[in-house]
């Protein structure tokens, strides 16, 4: 697995969860889904990404995007 497919898998996990937790738990769960895509959003224009960084240092293979 690259990391790019990690840091998207992550990401789409995260959101995926907290979209659940806010609809069957707590509505206060949206915010997790907020701060993702706020992070993703910020990581297109700036090209930093701190699971990127986690994933790189837990040896994922590089990948095109996150350096």
């Amino acid at each position: 697995m690259t990391l790019d497919n990690a840091v998207m898998r992550f990401a789409g996990v995260i959101v995926l969860a907290s979209a659940l937790a806010a609809h069957f738990l707590n509505p206060a769960w949206i915010w997790l889904t907020v701060f993702a895509g706020a992070n993703m959003l910020q990581a297109s224009f700036t090209g930093f990404c701190p699971a990127a960084m986690v994933f790189k240092a837990l040896g994922a293979k590089p990948g095109s995007t996150f350096r």
